[in-house]
């Protein structure tokens, strides 16, 4: 198990499916990594995905909103592809469940303890400006409502104020 002071994403690039392993508290701090892996992989034509939560200590809403962007970009390929999130505790499954990520996901209710277990290799964290993280903040609450039209409301502050630092740039 990783560090969890320090979160980290563990991947297996090359399995099928793409394995991420979630050690730690996964944050607006440390989802560009995970975007950024997961785009890298979709343009390699990969389109199945698991990701393993056991060791997930807590989710932020960007976070969330990286995953609901990834579901949907898997949505509208054709054939569409998957995402596989498995091992989640209570609260991150309510979390998931509250957003309506659950719509556009798959639920593992524990079946594949060894989905990611091959999943070793730590993400680099590229430092971001902090225009670049107010871009990644805004896209992925902009995910979240489309996610769920109910997400609008919970979020409209968070896009105001996101878009308005991004305006003054």
């Amino acid at each position: 198990m990783a560090d969890v002071s320090r979160p980290v994403f563990l991947v297996d690039p090359e399995s099928d499916p793409v394995a991420v392993r979630i050690e730690g508290r996964a944050s607006f701090q440390n989802s560009g990594s995970l975007e950024q892996f997961c785009k890298e992989r979709l343009s390699q034509g990969r389109v199945r995905f698991v990701m393993d939560f056991a060791g997930c200590t807590s989710m932020d809403s960007t976070f969330l909103g990286v995953l609901a962007g990834l579901a949907i970009q898997l949505r509208r390929r054709t054939p569409a592809g998957s995402l596989v999130l498995a091992r989640l505790n209570a609260r991150n499954l309510e979390l998931v469940r509250n957003l309506g990520l659950h719509r556009l996901v798959t639920i593992d209710d524990g079946a594949l303890p060894g989905a990611a277990a091959g999943a070793a290799n730590p993400l680099a964290e590229k430092a971001r400006s902090e225009i670049e993280s107010a871009r990644l903040v805004l896209a992925a609450h902009e995910n979240l409502v489309a996610a769920d039209e109910t997400n609008r409301a919970r979020f409209a502050d968070v896009v105001a104020l996101v878009r308005q630092r991004i305006d003054q740039g």
